[in-house]
């Protein structure tokens, strides 16, 4: 909660709270089939970052069309630390998903963000990911951009 609240341009908790709620109970994802949390911890088992990882999409619960989409994992709700941004963390579970979609035989990754994640969009198209507005919806009043990352077969 704290990760998404702090960004710029993104809706607080009293804009969203429902939203929030959810974050406030990350967890619960897990519980799902297909579903993990992946986690990123310190030394001294400090959280450092996260991400929801899903090897079957009907069990994403966005917006639009990403639950209808087959043969596709995706990931939601990634998050680092304010104070361990800049360590690679973001990159690194991004590419632990990216593993686990190509390990399951899968064809492509599929994930959602904001105009107001700049530098989570930029890492994203960095590592393959591409624009697919067919996977873009509005949450309340924000704008939420799909992007798809498809496996070739060098991958």
């Amino acid at each position: 909660m704290e990760v998404y609240a702090g960004i710029d341009g993104f809706p607080k908790p009293d804009e969203q709270p429902a939203y929030y709620q959810m974050l406030r109970n990350i967890g619960q994802f897990a519980d799902k089939p297909s579903t993990d949390l992946i986690v990123a911890v310190s030394e001294t088992g400090e959280l450092l970052g996260g991400v929801v990882y899903f090897d079957d999409m009907k069990y994403y619960g966005s917006g639009g069309t990403a639950t209808q989409e087959k043969n596709a994992a995706g990931f939601r709700l990634l998050g680092v630390s304010p104070k361990s941004r800049g360590m690679g963390l973001g990159k690194l579970l991004t590419q632990e998903c990216i593993s686990r979609a190509r390990d399951s035989g899968l064809e492509q990754v599929i994930i959602h963000t904001t105009k107001s994640m700049a530098g989570a969009w930029k890492m994203y198209e960095k590592l393959g990911f591409e624009r697919s507005e067919d996977l873009d919806f509005v949450q309340g009043d924000l704008e939420v951009f799909g992007f798809r990352y498809k496996f070739s077969d060098d991958d």
